[in-house]
Formats: structure tokens, sequence, C-alpha cells
């Protein structure tokens, strides 16, 4: 092996070990968790999760069947010639591959076109309850909370005054960069085990701003601003992605997840505006 090729090899070493203990330190991966915590101890935030979980179970539904259906047999043929003396592996491997897939596309089909809403509520409504009131009425108005009103947060949610873009990095483009780049990371789990960290971490890499889209939106972040942000927080947005990441893989789960880990970046960003302050 030549120098350089060590070198590059020793580098990539040293920057993995690096990300890991910012990982680690930020505590950030935590936060998914604690969404779902949250969420379960705060029944006002069901209703928009209610409104549409059965539009969304059925989405998954037909995702899932259609794959399994129309795609096992090649995928474990596929995986079979890949893994060589793992190949007895391959059943359990192209079963998780392809839950893999159907949660990726039922994710982001259900994201853009039946949860984006919801998701902007129920983060507006987490930053509210958290007390961050003048932060969220930089994108909507805010209602006085109404005595007897068995909804609580979520009836303090007025008109938007800033039309949000969907959840996820850059909008509309950025949804369907993201669903490109997801299908083009999915050979990572034809490798058993390491394939699948891999793909957990280089899809977190990516999910983790995704996720505090509103959050930069209501700051007034630009580009160049987020950016900065991002990075110096890169560490706590990749821990962050990745436990979102992991949930969200988990088969007809997946909706409650997407409110949970809403639910637990708004917590984050809550606890980060109380830092500026």
């Amino acid at each position: 092996m030549s120098d350089r090729a060590k070198e590059a090899i020793r580098a990539e070493s040293s920057n993995l070990a690096a990300t890991a203990h910012d990982i680690a330190f930020s505590g950030a991966y935590l936060y998914p968790f604690r969404g779902i915590i949250h969420l379960l101890t705060h029944p006002p935030l069901y209703t928009p999760l209610l409104r549409r979980a059965l539009q969304t179970l059925t989405l998954g539904i037909s995702i899932t069947t259609s794959l399994f259906v129309f795609t096992y047999l090649p995928q474990v043929a596929l995986v079979t010639l890949l893994t060589g003396p793992l190949a007895f592996l391959s059943p359990l491997t192209t079963s998780l591959l392809i839950l893999t897939e159907s949660a990726i596309l039922t994710n982001f089909f259900a994201r853009g076109w039946i949860l984006s809403d919801a998701l902007i509520d129920i983060f507006d409504a987490v930053l509210l309850d958290r007390g961050c009131q003048a932060l969220v009425e930089r994108g909507r108005e805010v209602k006085a909370l109404r005595a007897g009103s068995g909804d609580g947060v979520m009836a303090r949610l007025g008109k938007l005054r800033v039309k949000p873009r969907f959840v996820g990095e850059g909008g509309v483009s950025g949804w369907v960069e993201g669903l490109i780049r997801s299908v083009l990371l999915l050979p990572l789990n034809f490798v058993p085990v390491v394939g699948t960290v891999g793909y957990v971490y280089v899809a977190g890499k990516k999910a983790g701003p995704g996720l505090h889209e509103r959050y930069f939106q209501l700051r007034g972040m630009g580009s160049e601003e987020r950016r900065k942000w991002i990075e110096k927080k890169r560490g706590g947005y990749t821990g962050l992605g990745m436990a979102s990441v992991l949930l969200e893989m988990v088969p007809f789960a997946s909706i409650l997840f997407e409110f949970s880990n809403a639910v637990g970046a708004a917590l984050w960003a809550a606890d980060l505006e109380k830092g500026r302050e």
C-alpha cells in the first residue's frame, strides 16, 4: 500500500473518530427519544397525528406489500450474489432492505403530500409550549389560550405568516434530492450490519439539518448563516439525524416516529434558543 493511501486511511479514521466524539458529546441523538416520551405524555399533540394516521398507514402498507410481491426474489438473488460467504443471511438481509426501502418511500411521499402541514404545526406547538412564543410569532399568528380548550397548545396556532417549505433541506428541490440520495445509498444495506450502520450514518448526516428547516426559517437564517450554524454543530445534527433515520426504519411505525422526531427536533431547537438568550 502506498504512503499516500495509508495517509488517506489515517486521515479518514481520524475524521471518523472526531465525528463520533462530537456526536457522543453533543447529546443531540437523545432528542428523538425524548420526542417519543414528550409526544406520548402530551395528548394535545395527538390531534394532527390522528388526522393523518389512516392515510399514512394505508400508504405504508401498500408500498411495503408491493415491494415484497414484486421485488423480493430479484433482490434475494442480488444480495446472495454480492454477499458470498454470508449468503445464508440473504433472506434476512433482503427483508431488512425492503423494509428500509418501504420506510424511505413512505416517509418521502407522506412528508411531501400528507404530513407536511401537520409536522409544521407540531413543531411550532412544541416551541410554543416550551416558551418560545416570540420565535413562533415570526412565522404564524399565536392566539390567546381559551379557557376550557381541550386542544391546549394546538388551539393557539393561528394563520401562517410565513409559508413553510417541505420539512427537509431546500423545499421541493431538497425533497427530490433527498429521495434520490436515499435510493442511491440503499446498496449499502447489501452489506450485513456494517452496511446498515454506514447507511444510517450517511443518511443521518443529511437528515439532521432537515429536521431544523422550520427553525432556520423562523430564525430568518440565510443560506450562509445556516451553513455556518450547521457546521458549528455538525456532531449534534449528525447524531440527531442518525437517531431519527434509525427510528423511521421501523416498519409500520414510521408515521409515529415522523411526528416524534419532529417533536424531538423542536425540543432541541427550544433548548438552543434558550441558550441564545
